[in-house]
């Protein structure tokens, strides 16, 4: 599809003023999630209004690297284990249920830091569609303990379907643009990010709408 009718149908889901729906959209590392789920968020405003639509990344819930070291989990970074998801659950459940008189801060990973930050998004009272994007939002109880949780927690996940070798190239200059050589990003991608994608792939909810998006 192109981005454009990508774009109205989000809009065909937001909901009548205060209302609020959660939209998730899924798919392996290197998909296009993040850009996908950031496209929308700013069509929506400009057509709907400032406050209409609000990005939520489940990448906000990276456990930290502090943590990662004390589980073991320094080399699994991105894996569903290295994920707070009973933090990102609580956040999905406070979105559906927080009172619309105040605001929801929403944290954020930061690429250049290498580390979760707090607060760097916001979801207003005035806010009917949340999107919010991530590896496992689809893929239930393969990804562990909370995930299948997740899912019920969002009203509807899209399952964004890229090829392999568009995710690879992907991969490959985010991990040179974080500071690895092109040895180290191989050995990355190959042995982290593309098993987490295997994961992701092979245990796609049958509830989701498959989805690409054109050039």
């Amino acid at each position: 599809m192109k981005a454009q009718e990508l774009v109205d149908a989000a809009a065909g889901l937001v909901p009548a003023p205060g209302g609020r729906v959660l939209l998730g959209i899924a798919g392996a590392p290197g998909a296009g999630k993040s850009t996908l789920a950031r496209l929308l968020v700013a069509e929506l405003c400009d057509r709907l209004g400032p406050e209409a639509a609000a990005y939520v990344p489940m990448d906000g819930f990276h456990l930290s690297n502090i943590q990662l070291e004390r589980l073991g989990l320094t080399n699994r970074k991105g894996s569903a284990p290295s994920f707070d998801v009973w933090g990102y659950l609580a956040l999905l459940r406070r979105l559906r249920s927080h009172p619309a008189t105040e605001p929801v801060y929403v944290p954020d990973y930061d690429r250049a830091l290498h580390e979760p930050i707090a607060a760097r998004h916001l979801v207003t009272p005035a806010t009917r569609l949340v999107v919010t994007e991530g590896n496992y939002l689809a893929a239930g109880d393969a990804a562990g303990p909370g995930w299948a949780q997740v899912r019920a927690a969002l009203d509807i996940v899209w399952f964004l379907a890229t090829p392999d070798e568009v995710r690879d190239t992907r991969l490959i200059a985010r991990q040179r643009e974080g500071g690895r050589d092109a040895h180290a990003a191989r050995a990355w991608v190959d042995t982290n990010d593309h098993p987490n994608g295997d994961l992701v792939n092979a245990h796609r909810a049958p509830d989701v709408r498959v989805i690409t998006v054109e050039p």
